[in-house]
C-alpha cells in the first residue's frame, strides 16, 4: 500500500536524500533552507549517516566533497547567499568532479523575504557549468533529490537542487519510498586526478564542456520535463512558476501548448525544439533571471526558427511571482478580453492592505542592552557602528538606530578595520553574532590584529544561531546530533589571536556593559567585548516588570530609548504588556525608578 506523509518541501528534500542512501550531510543554516538539514540531523542516528552543522558554507561543501571523493553519497544545503561563500571550492569541484554523488541544495529567496539579495542560483549553475534541478512542489523536490544523486554519479559531477522559498515552505502529501541502506564500500583511491594542477585543469575543462551536451541529452528523457503540444501559442514554465501558470490558465480559460521545465540547465533540447517548431509565439515564465529564456532564444537562433520568444519583457526579474501577476501577463500575451479577466476574478472588492509590522528585537533580547550601552557611550565620541547579518541587524531599527553598515556575514569587522585606516582617530565598533563569529568573523579579527586596526569588536553571544531557528555552533555544548563536551570559548580565541583587551559582560547589567564599552573605546588597537546572555527565546523568562503609577511621570524615556515591543502607551500612560520577559533593562533606564519587578499587574 502506498504510504504518504504531509511534509514541508524542505522535509521532503531531506526524505529524498535519506531514501537515496546518503552517508554524509553538512550545512550552514539560512532561511529558507534550514529545515533541510534539521530534518536530516533527526534521521542521522536512525539511518546511520554522519551529519554536521559546519561553521560556514565553504567548509560544509568541502567536507561533503571529501566524503564524495571516498565514494559516499553526500548532500550539502545552504541559502543562495551562502553559495557565494562556497563558490571557491565549487568552481574547482566542477573541474575535478566527484566519485560518490554530491548534491548541493541551494534555496533561493525571491522577494526577498529574509536575504540580502535575490540572486538566481541557476545563473551560478551556468557559470560553474553544473546541472540544476528546479522543483515545483515538495513531491517533485523529493523525487529530484534522488534523480540528482543518480545524475551526479553518472557524470561524476556535483549537481544543484534549487528550491525557492515557496517550494521550501509549502506542504504536500508526499509519497514515501522505502529507506534502504546503501551497500557500498567507502574508500578514497589515490589518483593524480584529485590534484588540480593547471595542466590538469585545462584537460578537465575540455571534459566539463563535453559533459554539458551529454547532460542536456540525458535531460531530454527526464520525467521532470513535460511537453504538451496544442495551439500555436505556447508557454514554457519553470519550477514553482509552473503552478502559477496552470492556475492562471484555468481561470482565464486558456489551453495553450505547454513545456514544463524542471531541469533548467542545461536545457533539454528535444522538447524545447519541438515546442519552438510547433508554435509561432512562446512566453517563458520563470522567476528572477532569464535562464531558460536565453537558452530558448539560442536554440531558435541556431536552428533558424522564426518563433517569437518573449519573457522578461513581460515577466519581472525582481520579486516573487504569484497567480495574479502571472494571470495579468497571460491576459496581455494572449489578448484575453477584459470581461474574461474580470469574470475570472473571485471578487472585485479591493482588499485592504495588510497592516505594517515593523520588525523589532524581541522583548527581553540581550542585544538591545548591548546596543544601548554602546550607543550611549559611543555616540558621544562620534563612533561608527558597523553591522552584520543576523537578528541583531534589527538594531538598526528605531529607536536604537545603531548600525551604520551591513553588507554580509563577517564584513562588519573587516569594514570597520578598513575605515579605521582611512579615518584614524575615530573609533569604529563592529557588532557580530556568536555563530557569525565562527562563520567568518575569526579571520577578520586576526586580520585586524595583524594589521593593528584600531577597532572594537562586540560579539553578541546569545548562545545560539537565533535568526535561522536556534541551530548549534562551536561555542555551545551541542552538535547537530547530540551533546558535545568540546566548547570553544570566544574570549579565549580572541586572546589566543593576539587581542590584548578582551572583556566579558552580561548585557543585562547595563552599568557594567557601559563601563566595558567605555574601556574598549579608550583602548588603542583591536579590542573585543563579548556580551554573553542567552537568547530570550531559549530560556525561561524572568518575573515580569510593571509600572508603579504613583512614581511614573510619563517621561517616556523607557519608550524612546529601548523600543521594546512589550512597552507601549495606552490612555497617555506607559504600559508593560504580558509579553515582558523580565530583562530589567527598562527598570535600569527609568530615572524615577518607577519600573519594578514582580508578576503582579
Amino acid at each position: 500500500m502506498e504510504q504518504k506523509m504531509l511534509l514541508m518541501g524542505n522535509e521532503a528534500i531531506a526524505r529524498g536524500a535519506v531514501e537515496a542512501g546518503i552517508k554524509f550531510a553538512a550545512a550552514y543554516p539560512g532561511t529558507p533552507s534550514s529545515e533541510v538539514f534539521s530534518t536530516l540531523a533527526h534521521f542521522a542516528p536512525e539511518c546511520d549517516f554522519y551529519a554536521e552543522w559546519s561553521v560556514n558554507e565553504k567548509v560544509a561543501l568541502e567536507v561533503a566533497s571529501g566524503a564524495a571523493y571516498a565514494g559516499a553519497r553526500a548532500i550539502v544545503s545552504m541559502k543562495q547567499v551562502g553559495l557565494n561563500v562556497a563558490s571557491d571550492p565549487l568552481m574547482s569541484l566542477a573541474y575535478i568532479g566527484v566519485k560518490g554523488g554530491l548534491v548541493i541544495v541551494v534555496a533561493d529567496d525571491p522577494g526577498p523575504h529574509s536575504s540580502q539579495t535575490e540572486q538566481d542560483t541557476r545563473k551560478f549553475a551556468t557559470f560553474a557549468k553544473l546541472p540544476v534541478f528546479d522543483p515545483a512542489t515538495p513531491q517533485e523536490a523529493k523525487d529530484m533529490v534522488k534523480a540528482a544523486f543518480e545524475l551526479s554519479e553518472q557524470f561524476s559531477l556535483p549537481v544543484f537542487l534549487r528550491p525557492t522559498t515557496r517550494t521550501c515552505h509549502a506542504c504536500q502529501d508526499v509519497t514515501l519510498d522505502e529507506i534502504k541502506p546503501m551497500q557500498r564500500e567507502y574508500r578514497f583511491d589515490k589518483d593524480p586526478k584529485w590534484v588540480i594542477f593547471p595542466s590538469l585543469s585545462y584537460k578537465k575543462h575540455i571534459w566539463l564542456n563535453e559533459q554539458q551536451l551529454n547532460i542536456a541529452a540525458a535531460f531530454n528523457r527526464s520525467p521532470f520535463n513535460k511537453l504538451s503540444l496544442k495551439g500555436k501559442v505556447g508557454i514554457v514554465a519553470c519550477g514553482v512558476a509552473y503552478n502559477y501558470v496552470v492556475e492562471a490558465c484555468e481561470t482565464l480559460g486558456l489551453d495553450p501548448s505547454m513545456l514544463k521545465i524542471g531541469t533548467p540547465y542545461p536545457l533539454p533540447p528535444e522538447p524545447a525544439v519541438a515546442l519552438l517548431e510547433h508554435c509561432e509565439r512562446i512566453l517563458v515564465v520563470e522567476e528572477q533571471e532569464p535562464v531558460v529564456e536565453d537558452q530558448m532564444i539560442k536554440l531558435a537562433w541556431q536552428r533558424k526558427l522564426p518563433t517569437d520568444i518573449q519573457g522578461k519583457g513581460l515577466i519581472p526579474r525582481e520579486g516573487e511571482l504569484n497567480v495574479d501577476k502571472v494571470k495579468a501577463v497571460l491576459a496581455k500575451f494572449f489578448a484575453v478580453p477584459d470581461s474574461t479577466v474580470l469574470d475570472s476574478t473571485v471578487s472585485s472588492v479591493a482588499i485592504p492592505p495588510l497592516p505594517l509590522r515593523t520588525p523589532v528585537l524581541c522583548a527581553g533580547c540581550p542585544h538591545r542592552a548591548s546596543f544601548l550601552a554602546f550607543k550611549e557611550v559611543g555616540r558621544k565620541q562620534d563612533a561608527v557602528f558597523t553591522g552584520d547579518i543576523g537578528c541583531y541587524t534589527l538594531g538598526n531599527m528605531p529607536p536604537l538606530d545603531m548600525l551604520d553598515t551591513c553588507l554580509c556575514m563577517g564584513a562588519g569587522i573587516t569594514q570597520a578595520a578598513g575605515m579605521s585606516k582611512v579615518e584614524p582617530g575615530r573609533k569604529h565598533v563592529a557588532f557580530i553574532g556568536d555563530s557569525t563569529f565562527f562563520h567568518s568573523g575569526i579571520s577578520g579579527m586576526i586580520n585586524a590584529v595583524y594589521n593593528n586596526a584600531d577597532i572594537v569588536i562586540v560579539v553578541l553571544d546569545n548562545r545560539t544561531t537565533a535568526m535561522t531557528g536556534h541551530q548549534p555552533h562551536p561555542g555551545i555544548d551541542r552538535t547537530a546530533t547530540g551533546v558535545n563536551p568540546k566548547v570553544l570559548d570566544i574570549a579565549a580565541i580572541a586572546r589566543a589571536s593576539g587581542v590584548e583587551l578582551v572583556l566579558e559582560v552580561d548585557p543585562y547589567d547595563l552599568a557594567a556593559t557601559k563601563a566595558a564599552a567605555q574601556q574598549a573605546l579608550e583602548f588603542t588597537g583591536p579590542a573585543v567585548v563579548v556580551a554573553r546572555r542567552e537568547c530570550i527565546a531559549i530560556v525561561k523568562p524572568q518575573p515580569q516588570y510593571n509600572v508603579d503609577r504613583e512614581l511614573c511621570i510619563d517621561c517616556e524615556i523607557c519608550l524612546k530609548k529601548l523600543g521594546c515591543p512589550a512597552m507601549f502607551k495606552q490612555d497617555d500612560k506607559v504600559i508593560i504588556a504580558n509579553s515582558c520577559n523580565g530583562c530589567s533593562l527598562c527598570a535600569q533606564v527609568c530615572p524615577q525608578h518607577a519600573i519594578r519587578g514582580g508578576e503582579v499587574r
